[in-house]
């Protein structure tokens, strides 16, 4: 890329740029032109090419040099050759970048969106929900249908190139061709450009479309949709849940039980993420045990299947408990404290006798050895007696 390189107005501060890229030029301008080629072959020197292009002719042995040599291409049409025509500048100015109509032209457009933050709730995310949007995107202009001219006209015939989307002229001795620059090689001129879309053919409009989003997104996910002539990116943004943890495809809850149900066992409904979910709760589940139900989770967004819902069991003993519980739940609670063995530490409100035993320290009413009558008497082979019957009755009485 010497053209580029030696350009004066990239090397302003090399004075020898110039003569380098006009160097650079004639020797574009022999390889890009057949007859200038042949006639360089025939001759077979640089200095007697440059000799019989000069006006005038000449002998190729009257000391001309290929330094002498002048391009007849102008420097910037050179470099357009060589990069393309990408409309630098359109005449305002040569290489000074791109402009505010050269933006207004191109495929974006203004405002046109290329990714959207949607906003999901925990369960609109792990079910799935149809959400509609609004976005710019960039489609067929409805003034004109893409058609780019006024509605009732039709391009014509280029009267640059006469229709061949070529253009031929003269530089010096030699015929050049190129693409024409104003119809850009179609043949086609637009004489009444839409006003809408200014002939491009497309605009930027605002669109109300329904995003189906799938089940199981996580948080950040980004997926690609189609709206009009463009791609729209979404990237969800999922809330937190106050029922569920997530990882992955799998999700977490906690679920609190009472003292009774963890030592006898039981069921407990709790929610799910698609519906509500019976749990059967063994005898002796301990605090934090952890219960695996399989395909309760989420759907997965990538693969078939569910992932797993894991139950973390949790006992209610909370502070104030005591102060909740009547006198006779208490008093069950200390027989049953009475009675339990390889307990480590003390136990509130118990104490341990000079034979291994533990005995209430208090029972002011008289409820719980009552109760422990009861509970000792369904221990023993003969039954209960006529006193624990009458305990039980008295039981049944107290309020």
């Amino acid at each position: 890329m010497l053209a580029k390189k030696y350009h004066p107005d990239i090397n302003k501060d090399d004075p020898q740029a110039a003569r380098k890229f006009q160097e650079v030029s004639a020797a574009y301008e022999v390889l890009s032109d057949e007859s200038k080629r042949q006639q360089y072959d025939q001759l077979g020197s640089a200095g007697g090419f440059a000799e019989a292009s000069a006006p005038g002719g000449g002998d190729a042995g009257t000391g001309q040099t290929w330094q002498g040599f002048q391009s007849t291409i102008d420097p910037e049409e050179l470099f357009r050759r060589i990069f393309g025509d990408i409309n630098l500048g359109k005449g305002r100015g040569g290489f000074s970048g791109w402009t505010f109509d050269d933006f207004a032209e191109t495929n974006a457009g203004f405002g046109s969106s290329q990714e959207v933050i949607m906003n999901l709730s925990f369960q609109e995310a792990a079910r799935g929900v149809d959400r509609e949007i609004n976005v710019n995107v960039v489609d067929i202009c409805p003034r004109c249908n893409g058609k780019k001219t006024e509605p009732g006209y039709k391009t014509v015939k280029c009267p640059f190139c006469d229709g061949t989307g070529m253009e031929t002229f003269s530089q010096g001795p030699f015929i050049m061709r190129q693409t024409c620059r104003r119809c850009r090689g179609t043949g086609q001129y637009n004489k009444n450009p839409c006003l809408e879309c200014e002939g491009t053919g497309n605009t930027v409009q605002r669109r109300n479309v329904v995003v189906p989003v799938p089940a199981g997104v996580e948080d950040g996910q980004t997926v690609r949709m189609t709206v009009g002539k463009k791609e729209v990116f979404i990237t969800f943004k999922v809330a937190k849940s106050d029922k569920f943890r997530r990882e992955g495809a799998d999700i977490h809850s906690d679920v609190a039980i009472s003292i009774s149900q963890a030592v006898l066992g039981g069921s407990i409904h709790i929610p799910g993420i698609y519906e509500e979910i019976h749990l059967q709760i063994p005898a002796g589940t301990s605090s934090h045990t952890k219960i695996r139900l399989a395909g309760k989770g989420i759907k997965k967004v990538n693969s078939y299947g569910y992932g797993d819902h894991h139950v973390h069991i949790r006992i209610k003993a909370p502070r104030w408990a005591l102060r909740s519980l009547s006198d006779r739940q208490k008093a069950v609670i200390t027989v049953y404290a009475e009675m339990e063995k390889d307990t480590e530490g003390s136990i509130r409100g118990v104490t341990s006798t000079a034979d291994g035993k533990k005995i209430a320290v208090e029972d002011p009413d008289g409820c719980i050895t009552k109760i422990r009558r009861v509970v000792n008497s369904g221990l023993q082979p003969e039954g209960i007696g006529k006193k624990v019957a009458e305990d039980i009755d008295e039981l049944k009485t107290d309020t």
